[in-house]
């Protein structure tokens, strides 16, 4: 097999797995097992094939077996697991892809012969730095000389756990010692732990996957929240499989249980959805809108206007709700997930992204590496202990650790006297942004927490959108809009408010369907409000699901009643689905609550349109006309209404109005030529066509609008014979 037809092999077996197909799971793996040829695992398969058969038979002779689920499950497990471990053994010897290439070449690189080796010497250069600490020349030499061979040995440390298949008890007790006996220094903890997390979410091993749930039990805050940050996306990726891991279930309730764990593993997960960024609806509202929305004519909305459809009455939110959140004390949880969402939103992505070319970049761990000012690439900018402004700058929390060496690196590049100035010319800036770092810290007492998981989170998304390599990798933030549906999040919300904190942040974002998937059974599974099913309409009908949208918004006039900002998108709604009788019926009742709002009477003129009741749509506009005179809106619906209606005089009047202002567009300039043929004035009409026709971009639509309007043309004395002949002199 090439790397491809592993991969799609791959992925085949975890659908069937999902789908409970063993069989066929079973004799996919055989394949994998076949072609690479290592006995003991094939000899794993032919064991869970075994256990399957016997399962299969005890079913077929009617045998109740308590155990069966069980079995089954653990079956499930296994496949699962040998899956991940086939994939990995045939892709570490076929694939051309980053990751595997590294791992064939790097135990020919290696500096130490075993990994016991390595941590023992990071051991001693740490136990070692008190006898270095002199100012003479030698020693300086010494020590740089020393810590250039210590950063080369950590990178091999960084190395050894990122790309190990199995973990062996040595390397799993210096793991453990890493991170509970402080025997080794903040960089070695905190990229052991990016390490371990680019590993399970290169290969899932539920052993591993242990020792990141032991690391988010840490007593240092920064490999604690690094481990919880990789346990959010671990868990997101292998999500449906959890289920099979009951092990991994109970680590997950018993981490829930603790309050401050499961207030981190919640600022974590916003921090997360925080990063995705979705692009608002730009495309006028004749481009969103379902060709079914008018049963007249498909063309009918830019007869009598840009839009049917007021882009108020589309995209405005129901000022009641901030009234809402005041009285219910929801502004401020409001307010703190938007400074979530700004935290996350990756503001200075941008403005770094062209400084990851450094040759700082080009070693694979440093994406992941704290900002350590003695790093022997930036250390030259910090060796004086005056406080200076860079010195400061890296201590504030708006930049993540990868922008923190990107911005000392350009620095770099400037000729040393523009460096000192810029060092030593802001020192009231700089006295300025301690006193501020002080402050937030003794203000917020999660504050360290949220701003370690903000730059660590940020450290990672640079790297899978940065890094030049990043195509080898998955990338961990496509997941990022599901962490909503993972098991990890049902657990933290279980007995709190973060799935109704959260649904508020999406419906906040416009991402509506995310925010739908909180909001129902929100709605199910507590008591709803009006104003969640205005929320659940609104959110459907931007996703233009019509009929969900009159569900919700019916719920909510139900359970209060009269709400004209309600009863307008129920309008909206029936209108949208071309029930006009029924819009009707409840535009004149919001004009019953709230006499003389234009916008509503303009909407009754439009449905009397629709249902060919064109007396009494005429009356709706020429009083709207004599409100509001000159009104382009008002010009266009009567110039329309008196042509299908068959007053061509009085359409000929309006429509010529519109042409002579500077606002005609190319349906205004169709309308006239069909007015003006109407009236059997060929040469005008075909004058008319011919503006109207230079206007259209897309030419085939001119010609798709005159078919569409041919009834009306013929109702007003156009002989359909007439229409090619007409087509042909237009173009």
């Amino acid at each position: 097999m090439n790397p491809s037809e592993i991969h799609h092999t791959y992925k085949s077996i975890i659908r069937l797995l999902s789908t409970g197909r063993l069989k066929d799971a079973i004799s996919h793996e055989k394949k994998l097992a076949d072609d690479l040829q290592i006995g003991y695992l094939s000899d794993r398969l032919a064991d869970l094939q075994q256990n399957y058969r016997l399962m299969l038979q005890y079913f077929e002779q009617g045998i109740n077996d308590p155990a069966r689920r069980t079995v089954y499950n653990k079956l499930i497990a296994k496949l699962f697991s040998l899956n991940a471990i086939f994939r990995e053994e045939l892709m570490s010897r076929d694939s051309s892809n980053f990751e595997y290439a590294r791992k064939r070449y790097f135990p020919h690189t290696k500096q130490f012969h075993t990994t016991v080796h390595l941590f023992s010497w990071l051991k001693k250069y740490h136990e070692e730095l008190d006898f270095t600490d002199g100012e003479g020349a030698a020693q300086v030499i010494e020590r740089k000389k020393r810590r250039i061979e210590y950063e080369k040995a950590l990178t091999e440390f960084f190395t050894v756990f990122w790309l190990t298949t199995y973990f062996s008890a040595e390397e799993k007790q210096i793991f453990n010692d890493v991170l509970e006996k402080n025997e080794g220094g903040e960089l070695e903890k905190s990229l052991l732990i990016s390490a371990l997390t680019l590993n399970l979410w290169r290969m899932f091993d539920e052993s591993k996957l242990m020792m990141l749930f032991d690391a988010c039990l840490s007593g240092d805050i920064r490999v604690r929240i690094r481990a919880m940050v990789g346990v959010c996306f671990v868990l997101a990726k292998y999500n449906r499989f959890l289920p099979y891991f009951p092990s991994v279930r109970n680590r997950l309730v018993l981490m829930g249980d603790d309050l401050h764990t499961q207030e981190n593993f919640r600022n974590i997960i916003v921090q997360i959805i925080g990063t995705s960024e979705t692009d608002k609806i730009t495309k006028k509202m004749q481009e969103e809108i379902l060709p079914e929305m008018m049963k007249i004519s498909p063309m009918l909305k830019e007869k009598i206007d840009e839009s049917m459809i007021n882009p108020d009455d589309w995209d405005k939110e129901n000022p009641q709700w901030q009234e809402m959140f005041d009285n219910e004390g929801m502004t401020n949880m409001l307010q703190e997930l938007a400074e979530l969402q700004i935290e996350g939103a990756d503001l200075y992505m941008g403005t770094f992204a062209m400084l990851k070319s450094f040759p700082f970049f080009s070693e694979f761990s440093h994406w992941f590496l704290p900002f350590d000012t003695k790093f022997s690439d930036v250390s030259t900018l910090f060796d004086t202990k005056e406080s200076t402004m860079i010195n400061t700058f890296m201590n504030v929390s708006t930049m993540c650790n990868s922008d923190k060496y990107s911005f000392c690196l350009s620095v770099l590049q400037m000729p040393e006297s523009q460096r000192n100035i810029m060092k030593y010319s802001f020192r009231s800036e700089s006295e300025q942004l301690e006193e501020m770092t002080k402050d937030e810290a003794m203000l917020t007492p999660d504050v360290a927490a949220k701003n370690i998981s903000k730059q660590y989170i940020q450290d990672l998304f640079r790297f899978f959108k940065l890094y030049p390599l990043r195509a080898d990798f998955s990338d961990m933030f496509a997941s990022s809009l599901f962490m909503h549906k993972s098991y990890l999040f049902d657990i933290l919300a279980q007995n709190s408010d973060l799935k109704a904190s959260v649904a508020e942040y999406y419906f906040s974002k416009s991402l509506y369907e995310q925010a739908l998937d909180l909001y129902e059974p929100i709605a199910k599974e507590k008591e709803p409000t009006a104003a969640l099913y205005q929320k659940i309409g609104f959110a459907n009908q931007k996703m233009r699901k019509f009929p969900e949208a009159l569900d919700a918004y019916m719920k909510a006039d139900m359970m209060q009643p009269d709400d004209d900002w309600t009863i307008q998108k129920i309008a909206m709604c029936c209108r949208l689905q071309g029930n006009y009788q029924k819009a009707l019926e409840f535009y004149r009742h919001a004009e019953f609550l709230h006499p003389g709002k234009f916008n509503t009477n303009l909407q009754i003129g439009h449905c009397y349109l629709a249902l060919k009741k064109y007396k009494e749509a005429l009356d709706v506009y020429f009083k709207l006309d004599a409100l509001d005179a000159d009104n382009i809106k008002i010009e266009r619906a009567i110039a329309w209404t008196s042509f299908v209606s068959g007053n061509l005089s009085q359409a000929d009047y309006f429509s010529q109005k519109i042409i002579e202002s500077d606002n005609a567009t190319a349906f205004d300039y169709l309308n006239a030529g069909h007015i003006a043929w109407g009236r059997k004035d060929i040469a005008g009409a075909l004058e008319n066509y011919k503006k109207s026709y230079a206007m259209f971009e897309n030419k085939a639509l001119f010609a798709d609008s005159i078919e569409n309007d041919k009834e009306h043309l013929r109702a007003n004395g156009v002989s359909p014979d007439e229409i090619p002949l007409m087509l042909d002199a237009i173009i």
